[in-house]
This record gives structure tokens, C-alpha cells and sequence, in this order.
């Protein structure tokens, strides 16, 4: 008789089979973890399958989920609450504007831009030479009437406004300002007294 240790067989005397494993074909991977059969050699193991069961370690919450749609966390059954946005597309119009993204799930086909009225306006001909706004070149050159000038200023004991009608110019290019002046002389005790700025002569 063969030393097997398990019994996967049971039979009465006149051949009729009462228990008969030697057909089965589940292994432990098709049983569900925790549950018991038996092999084809009569062996008593427990399933390892972890398949449909085994959510313990998941942590997606509703949110995180779909809207309408169901999945398993931590054995429990949750309804998806996360927004279907789908194609979401919106316009800028001003220098500041900014686009607030909508929470929820997006397809990826949305787009962002500039609003047409805006783009027909960012050409050439509106910027100046020179300048490059939203990978346009300007080709305005300033008129030629324009004309500027150098302005040469002395610093007072007060206030000054120099404006570029001062000099008949549109603008003014360049603004010299002379050194503060400071100025000794001998006095009658004997010391030196200094002086230091000058007085705007239009005030004497």
C-alpha cells in the first residue's frame, strides 16, 4: 500500500466511490484568501486569492471618484462624487485676467486662450520697434516730429520741476545735474565759514 498522507478517496467495498477529489482542478490561487478546500490529493489548504476581497489598503475617498461611478474601499462600497467637467475651454481677455481651473475630472481636451478680439490686436503694426509682446515684433518707428533735448539743471535750496517745454522738446532725453556747491571764506573770528547750496536766483 502506498504511503500517501492524505485521503482524496472514499469507496465502499462493491466499488461504489462516496467522496472522489481526484478530479478537482482549484488550486490556491483560485480560491479566495481565507477560505478552506481541498487539493486533488486530499490536502486541506487555505485559498490565496485576493481578488474582489482584499480592499483593506485602498484610500480613495468619494471625491476622488468619479460621479455616479461605484468602487471598494476598505470593504465598503462608495459613490463617486468627483464632477465630470469633460471639455472645459475659456477665454482671456485682459492683461490680469486670470483662469480659475474648475475642480473634477477634465478629458484633457480643454484649452485656454486669449479671446479673438484681444489677438487681432497683437500685431506688428500696433507695438513699437523694437518691442516684442507675445512673440510679436513692433515695426512702429516714432514720428519723426518727435524731438527731444538734453536739459542742464543747478540744484537749489528748493523744489524744481523741469518739464520738456522748458526747452520747446517733446521730450526730454538726458537731464545733467550739476554738483551742489559748496563754498568757504574766511570769517572775522578768525575761522572759515562754508556754505553749501545755492539759492534759485528767480526767488531774489
Amino acid at each position: 500500500m502506498a504511503n500517501n498522507q492524505y485521503v482524496n478517496q472514499v469507496g465502499l467495498a462493491d466499488g461504489t466511490i462516496l467522496i472522489d477529489l481526484t478530479t478537482d482542478t482549484a488550486e490556491q490561487s483560485d480560491v479566495l484568501s481565507g477560505k478552506y478546500f481541498h487539493l486533488k490529493t486530499g490536502q486541506r489548504v487555505q485559498g490565496s486569492c485576493t481578488y474582489d476581497s482584499n480592499t483593506t489598503d485602498a484610500d480613495a475617498s468619494a471625491s476622488e471618484i468619479l460621479y455616479g461611478k461605484t468602487a471598494y474601499v476598505n470593504k465598503n462600497k462608495l459613490t463617486g462624487s468627483m464632477p465630470n467637467n469633460g471639455t472645459v475651454t475659456g477665454t482671456i481677455t485682459t492683461k490680469a485676467q486670470e483662469y480659475t481651473i474648475p475642480s473634477g475630472y477634465h478629458n484633457g481636451l480643454g484649452k485656454v486662450s486669449i479671446s479673438s478680439t484681444e489677438q487681432a490686436k497683437i500685431i506688428a503694426s500696433n507695438i513699437l520697434e523694437g518691442v516684442t509682446i507675445l512673440g510679436v515684433t513692433g515695426t512702429v518707428s516714432p514720428s519723426s516730429s518727435v524731438t527731444s533735448g538734453s536739459v542742464s539743471a543747478t540744484p537749489y535750496l528748493t523744489s524744481q520741476t523741469i518739464l520738456p517745454t522748458s526747452i520747446s522738446k517733446d521730450y526730454i532725453s538726458q537731464v545733467d545735474i550739476a554738483a551742489i556747491a559748496i563754498v568757504e571764506s574766511d570769517n572775522a573770528a578768525g575761522g572759515k565759514t562754508v556754505t553749501i547750496g545755492t539759492v534759485d536766483p528767480s526767488l531774489s
